[in-house]
């Protein structure tokens, strides 16, 4: 496969139409039509429904379309890696990050470092530390902030000082609401949303002892916001972290005993690392 087709592949499965695709792309509709096929062939599979005005994709087509997205960035952010240029540091940082207050630790070293090199580009790619952590392996990102718990052996780290706290989120109708704290024995009979990572539910788990065979677990869940829509239509109280924003109509209670975790910068062991991102990891460090 070339990169070249698997960017024309691309650009078809974004317009759902190959005139229209190949206008974009300056080249003719045949053409266009003939590398498809010709990709096609290469690969054993359908990858197009074609219909009379438009083509979709098929299930191997979806499955493509993934993979390619990864090997076409993974190949431009290579190629801005090997581009030694003279003058003012310049490039782009890839973080992905997860749903945390240490954020604004991070975001703040961000602001320094770009005042210094104000030609450095940051990418901020926003998951759970699972997908954060397969795209670094791919060296789609090149580091992560994630929530702990974490398994970070594959990694070199820098942990952050911030820690955060562990409580509910629930309606302000609630009688949980009206409490300082809320322990195991006070959400057994409460439907909860709990994150869908494992490592999450087991320090969960923990924290619950005994109780956690007798909690209701209603739905999972890895993006808050999408949790506290669930929480303000009554589905749940959500089991998450106090990440210092607020939400209309919901209260967050912490968790009593409490509860705390704490966030690392995480990037692969034994890599050689670009200058940008080298100097932006030191910068880091410096300052934690």
């Amino acid at each position: 496969m070339e990169l070249r087709v698997l960017k024309y592949f691309l650009m078809v499965a974004r317009e759902e139409n190959i005139t229209k695709a190949a206008q974009l792309l300056h080249i003719t509709q045949p053409t266009l039509s003939r590398q498809l096929m010709q990709l096609e062939d290469e690969l054993g599979v359908k990858l197009l429904n074609r219909g009379k005005y438009s083509v979709s994709l098929t299930q191997d087509g979806m499955l493509l379309k993934r993979r390619a997205q990864e090997l076409v960035s993974l190949s431009e952010k290579t190629i801005q890696e090997l581009s030694h240029k003279e003058g003012p540091l310049s490039g782009e940082i890839s973080i992905g990050c997860g749903e945390t207050k240490s954020m604004s630790i991070l975001a703040d070293q961000i602001a320094s470092f770009q005042s210094k090199h104000p030609m450095v580009q940051f990418k901020i790619y926003s998951a759970i530390a699972d997908d954060i952590k397969e795209r670094i392996e791919k060296g789609i990102l090149d580091m992560g902030l994630l929530t702990e718990p974490v398994n970070i052996g594959k990694y070199e780290f820098t942990r952050l000082p911030l820690k955060e706290t562990w409580g509910v989120l629930v309606r302000e109708d609630s009688a949980l609401a009206r409490r300082g704290a809320v322990g195991p024995e006070d959400l057994r009979d409460t439907p909860l949303l709990m994150g869908s990572r494992e490592l999450v539910k087991s320090e969960l788990t923990s924290w619950f002892g005994n109780d956690y065979e007798q909690l209701h677990v209603s739905a999972t869940y890895n993006l808050i916001v999408n949790a506290a829509a669930m929480v303000r239509s009554g589905i749940g109280a959500a089991l998450c972290l106090d990440l210092g924003v607020t939400y209309e109509g919901l209260v967050f209670v912490p968790l009593a005993p409490a509860l705390e975790t704490g966030s690392v910068l995480v990037w692969k062991k034994n890599q050689t690392q670009s200058d940008v991102i080298s100097y932006f990891l030191q910068h880091v460090k410096d300052a934690i």
